[in-house]
């Protein structure tokens, strides 16, 4: 019987995954921290078809791919992109379900159960990357667990109490600060993006 080998790669699509999800970062980050623009159905309409379509698919994409080169072809062998591979694809779907949202007007009440599961998938990327020795995806994680940490507190009981109640207060806070963590993740997404791109095609040595 004849076998086929398929040789190591050396291109992992990270850069994919890194420029949708910091893509989307900056969208979303602006509105929750600047209120630029103000939502409206419109703009939930635009906001939702990105987050679909950057974050969304560009990770779900990397996610597949890292999976089908780990698991099938033999192509990566490097174990640290099975957590990439966990985190692309688990974060995909997690932005097509928060673009859906957006665009079908959902009630964002059950995203601060889901900010639970997701900061611990964000801990344990801390864990492994740190571990892994390679601090500069480890602080996308890190990024990420303040992410959901806020995202937990914008979303806490939305929309059960009365106006001007501290559950208001906290719930504003909470959106400001998850609009920070995604602009300040977003860069530092592009800067892997930049690098790993660099790197790969013009023999540079940026820490990635």
């Amino acid at each position: 019987m004849n076998t086929f080998a398929f040789p190591q790669s050396a291109f992992a699509p990270v850069a994919v995954g890194f420029f949708g999800l910091g893509t989307g970062f900056l969208i979303y980050g602006a509105q929750e921290l600047f209120r630029l623009p103000e939502r409206n159905r419109a703009v939930d309409l635009t906001t939702g078809i990105w987050g679909i379509s950057m974050p969304g698919f560009m990770q779900f994409l990397t996610g597949m791919y890292l999976w089908a080169g780990l698991a099938w072809f033999d192509s990566f062998r490097a174990p640290v992109l099975y957590m990439t591979a966990l985190a692309f694809t688990a974060y995909g779907v997690h932005w097509f379900a928060l673009g859906l949202s957006r665009i079908l007007g959902g009630d964002p009440r059950p995203n601060e159960f889901m900010a639970i599961a997701f900061l611990l998938l964000s801990v344990l990327g801390v864990v492994v990357l740190f571990k892994a020795g390679d601090w500069p995806v480890a602080l996308v994680f890190v990024g990420l667990c303040c992410v959901y940490v806020s995202e937990f507190f914008a979303g806490l009981f939305t929309r059960i109490h009365g106006a001007n109640s501290q559950a208001d207060t906290l719930n504003a806070l909470g959106e400001r600060a998850l609009g920070m963590s995604r602009l300040t993740t977003g860069a530092w997404l592009m800067y892997l993006t930049f690098a790993t791109t660099l790197n790969v095609t013009s023999g540079t040595n940026l820490p990635v």
